[in-house]
């Protein structure tokens, strides 16, 4: 009789279960039974394994096989387990040191030909298995790169299970070469990218080298919106959502789109929480291990609920929230979204993760974005608009802008009416907006002080903080609040309202330099969320109001 184990992680969302594989091996009828609560995919590893260790050039045992996964209770999927299936069975059958496996974690899947097939979570896993005290894992060469982001786990990449036996066995290394022409795509990475799951997200790519232009669109680009781009300014200084209403054609796509590019890159904790998110869904680009910059997410209007916040059959997978984690969520034409869908979003908004219960398990994914939404003021988009011929009845606009519920917009910081552009904005008459560059530099400033003020708590962005907190640990100047008290008395601000002006209000001071915000702070956090004129204006270049 013979036993070996070795070790393999389960991914629950993007959290990782280390599992372990045990190989028996008694006298009996030759058959192979796999245990331990696995999928379909998980079952048909068998066949997988058995082809692959015998095109490896290893002999198959003939004896009763079974191999049990455990914690049994434990859901199991995907084919990131035939390389440990494999490791088990062949040190139960003594072809490899069951001594030199017990403690190493190995993920991978198997071709029939014993080649080792990348596949999807990489990252997580490996950070679970770090997590539980393991240092040694074994991953499709393809993905060492992505493995090696975890410190302190020694990382063996392998192209195929002869070479895995070869080293278990201090053997002579053999050579895979690619069975393509030099030059070819690497058929194997198919594992790694899911076509369509990425909806609409897009990773940011470098800004090109020294003396070439950068390869990402320019703020300076948008004619005239100084409003709409202060705001732009606040939204990603302080992590604070934003909504544009106004006519077609006015700039807010271009906004959202310029958007990821004044936020400060991500940092290396950030970046091993997206990558995880962004591995386990099926979109990490090839040859990027690392998602540096904040995601920018795009999903079309008519996204279900389930491709929002995640879902599907089984076992849950991220949604768009998640996809979006430590970037952008951008919802263009937002009341054409369905009701269902944007109500959703009223909780991973508050809490900065999505609960996902299902028959299957419940998986709880980070998702802790910024909210860019976007609308037009009616169906035809013209209401309002001078001599622009709008003929929705006013029951009509009543609906469409009804689309966008109360408690949702409650919780979105800044509301922007995006005027036409002019003729002499147009033209360029009153000169080009500032780069991108000149607006990033000022967010990180003002992001640099913010983490300056909260270096000791749980926060990081002046939208996280508490409104209890900011009203009694860091208290604005004496009377700052007066005008925002009154507006919450005349109905016009709600108390999470109020909290959300006292979060912008800091803000506009870090953008300042100031140490509090005072009343003219608190006056441009209310106009940025109520729309009410309060006599502070945004002025381009500053940063202040006046």
């Amino acid at each position: 009789m013979g036993f070996a184990r070795a070790c393999s992680v389960a991914l629950v969302g993007v959290d990782g279960v280390v599992v372990e594989v045990q190989a028996d091996l008694e006298p009996g009828v030759a058959a192979f039974t796999l245990v331990g609560l696995p999928d379909k995919t998980l079952v048909e590893s068998r066949d997988r394994v058995r082809a692959a260790v015998v095109n490896s050039g290893a002999a198959w045992p003939q004896k009763k096989l079974t191999v049990g996964l455990s914690p049994a209770s434990v859901p199991k999927s995907g084919a990131g387990f035939d390389l440990a299936v494999a490791a088990a069975v062949l040190g139960a059958a003594e072809v490899v040191d069951p001594g030199a496996i017990a403690d190493l974690v190995l993920i991978g899947e198997l071709g029939l030909d014993g080649r080792v097939r990348p596949v999807r979570g990489i990252l997580p896993a490996v950070l679970a298995a770090a997590e539980a005290g393991y240092r040694q894992v074994v991953v499709p060469q393809q993905c060492a790169a992505e493995a090696t982001l975890v410190p302190d786990v020694s990382v063996l990449g392998v192209r195929s299970l002869r070479q895995l036996i070869a080293v278990l066995t201090d053997g002579v290394v053999p050579e895979e070469e690619p069975p393509d022409p030099p030059g070819r795509p690497d058929p194997m990475l198919a594992g790694l990218f899911v076509p369509g799951a990425g909806l609409g997200t897009g990773l940011a790519r470098g800004t090109g080298s020294e003396g070439e232009a950068p390869d990402h669109p320019d703020l300076s680009d948008v004619a005239g919106q100084h409003a709409a781009r202060r705001a732009l300014e606040v939204a990603a200084a302080g992590g604070h959502h934003l909504f544009l209403s106004g006519p077609p054609g006015a700039g807010k796509t271009m906004l959202a789109e310029r958007l990821p590019w004044i936020l400060p890159p991500l940092t290396r904790q950030d970046s091993l929480e997206v990558t995880a998110v962004h591995s386990v869904a099926g979109i990490l680009p090839p040859g990027e291990p690392l998602v540096a910059r904040p995601p920018y997410c795009a999903p079309h209007h008519s996204a279900t609920m389930q491709s929002l916040v995640g879902g599907g059959a089984g076992v849950p997978r991220p949604g768009a929230v998640s996809l979006a984690h430590r970037g952008i969520l951008f919802l263009d034409e937002a009341a054409e979204f369905s009701a269902k869908a944007l109500d959703a979003l009223r909780q991973p908004l508050e809490s900065g993760h999505v609960v996902i219960a299902r028959a299957a398990g419940v998986v709880r994914l980070p998702a802790r974005f910024l909210m860019l939404l976007a609308a037009n003021p009616c169906p035809c988009g013209r209401h309002n608009l001078q001599g622009a011929g709008c003929e929705c009845p006013a029951s009509v606009v009543r609906r469409y802008q009804a689309r966008l519920s109360g408690p949702l917009l409650d919780r979105v910081d800044l509301r922007v009416e995006v005027e036409p552009v002019t003729r002499s904005d147009l033209l360029g008459r009153g000169g080009r907006g500032e780069s991108t560059a000149t607006v990033a530099d000022r967010v990180r400033e003002a992001r640099t002080r913010a983490a300056a003020r909260l270096a000791d708590t749980p926060w990081r962005l002046n939208s996280e903080v508490p409104g209890h907190e900011l009203r009694t640990r860091w208290p604005a100047a004496p009377g700052a609040l007066a005008q925002a008290e009154r507006d919450l008395e005349r109905g016009l601000l709600t108390a999470r309202g109020l909290d959300r002006v006292l979060r912008v209000a800091w803000t506009a001071a870090d953008l300042r330099g100031r140490d509090r915000p005072d009343a003219l702070d608190v006056a441009v956090a209310l106009e940025l969320r109520t729309g009410i004129a309060r006599g502070a204006t945004l002025h381009p270049g500053t940063g202040t109001g006046s």
